[in-house]
């Protein structure tokens, strides 16, 4: 698994979301619970962006029509959406943040 730094973990705000691009592919990062989550930065309802929405409970909220999704698995929790969001992998080191794309499996 290759890791690719994205950002500062001060540009995360606490309880909060910043979107960044990883080559072609738009990842929500987000900070809930001390922890910093990735998943895909696209609604699989909408296609809106959920790194506009808020963080709560350990969940992203999109924006558009209130779906959230968990940050751990990237499942729905509530409609209108019925299908997760890809997660990744991230890791923390030296005040960095660094997400994986690739898979475990």
């Amino acid at each position: 698994m290759s890791y690719v730094k994205v950002c500062a973990l001060e540009e995360i705000p606490e309880n909060g979301a910043l979107g960044v691009e990883i080559g072609d592919t738009p990842v929500a990062l987000a900070r809930s619970g001390g922890e910093v989550y990735a998943v895909n930065d696209i609604c699989s309802h909408a296609e809106v962006s959920l790194s506009e929405g808020e963080i709560y409970n350990g969940t992203i909220e999109c924006w558009l029509h209130g779906s959230c999704f968990d940050l751990r698995t990237g499942k729905p929790t509530n409609p209108p959406a019925t299908q997760p969001v890809a997660t990744y992998k991230v890791k923390v080191e030296d005040g960095d943040v660094y997400v994986s794309l690739g898979s475990d499996d």
